[in-house]
């Protein structure tokens, strides 16, 4: 990843790709305009690059020149652009192949219409290396495409970000999430996560989802994921995994603007685990830290009889009941211990003493991430 400003970007393309794909261009240009010498022209300042490699692979005869529009301010295309710079040779009769290194709204193709349709070409042709369709809003033909990719603001190979960014081999595309906290809570029975994610959401202004009440909030407003869930839980079925990646992923996209999110009760598997790394790096994010509050096991069954006796909660007033929740609380943890252990997200925080200083032993992680 890269910072540029104050923006981040995401490797997205690679100079090889790219490599591969102008090379595919020059293959097809090259057949189609054997018997003539075309005119290249780049439209400055993005063009430099592919117009120099495009020309260093051409096998044929060529000649190349440039325009100068004004089109780009920041990541906004502008709604007004203007010719800059002219064409300086007389192109009547003459075959045209405009080389742009990447194709959006199509404003710039309007004026680059415009001003060869005056010069009385030959021909005009229109070779991108990136085009985004979704974004394209006109009827101009494209007769050569690169590579298509989706509607996000990219840098490198030409592009930039106010002026950064042009001379990077590759393509960078921004992260539209800067700068999230995401945390996977883990706790045995007892240990006091539900109070500490009540903390820490608020002392970090991140949101708290809880799986199991984001299914509540599903099935009792009778969502479609809501109905679909509890079509398993009504067979005695477990809900699969797809299903609640869902779930948790509206969730997400509720709260887009949020500064991250404290993750309750999902993970629980491997499979999970990948999923939810798979889901935050749609959102341009990722899990920061898989955080573990550790307290030994009789402190953990003192505290649940304690609590089972205002909670009225049948599971915390039997103690083999208790051991048994805690052991199974084990044997999922050990798991995803090691599967954020290996990616370096694993934190295990003392979870014995007072609120305020477990909440100051959890801060203490969070505030290195």
């Amino acid at each position: 990843m890269i910072k540029l400003h104050d923006k981040f970007f995401k490797p997205f393309i690679s100079a090889k790709q790219i490599d591969e794909a102008l090379q595919k261009m020059v293959d097809q240009i090259a057949v189609d305009f054997a018997d003539e010498i075309p005119v290249f022209v780049g439209i400055l300042n993005g063009s430099f690059m592919i117009v120099s490699d495009f020309v260093k692979k051409y096998p044929n005869p060529c000649e190349v020149t440039f325009i100068k529009l004004a089109s780009y301010e920041g990541v906004k295309s502008t709604e007004d652009i203007q010719r800059l710079i002219g064409l300086t040779q007389d192109l009547t009769g003459r075959t045209v192949i405009i080389l742009e290194d990447i194709i959006d709204s199509g404003r710039t193709l309007a004026e680059v219409h415009r001003i060869f349709k005056n010069e009385k070409v030959k021909s005009l042709s229109i070779a991108t290396l990136f085009f985004k369709p979704t974004a394209y809003k006109r009827d101009f033909k494209l007769h050569y495409v690169g590579i298509e990719i989706p509607d996000k603001f990219i840098v490198g190979y030409g592009l930039d970000y106010d002026g950064l960014g042009r001379d990077l081999p590759e393509v960078y595309q921004i992260k539209t999430t800067q700068h999230m906290t995401n945390l996977v809570l883990f706790g045995p029975p007892g240990a006091g996560k539900g109070t500490q994610a009540n903390f820490l959401k608020e002392k970090y202004n991140l949101v708290h989802i809880s799986t199991g009440d984001v299914f509540r909030f599903n099935i009792k407003n009778e969502t479609a994921l809501g109905m679909l869930a509890k079509s398993y839980m009504d067979k005695g079925e477990l809900v699969p995994d797809e299903v609640t990646i869902d779930m948790l992923s509206a969730e997400v996209e509720k709260n887009a603007a949020a500064n991250g999110f404290i993750f309750d009760g999902f993970p629980r598997t491997d499979a999970q685990a990948a999923a939810l790394d798979a889901l935050m790096q749609s959102k341009d994010s990722e899990i920061s830290a898989m955080i573990a509050l550790e307290v030994e096991d009789q402190i953990l069954i003192d505290r649940l009889l304690e609590r089972g006796k205002t909670s009225g909660r049948s599971d915390d007033a039997d103690e083999s009941i208790i051991a048994n929740r805690i052991k199974e609380y084990y044997k999922k943890t050990a798991i995803l211990k090691d599967y954020y252990a290996g990616q370096n997200k694993y934190f295990g925080v003392n979870g014995v003493g007072s609120i305020e200083e477990i909440t100051e032993r959890l801060s203490a992680v969070i505030d290195t991430l």
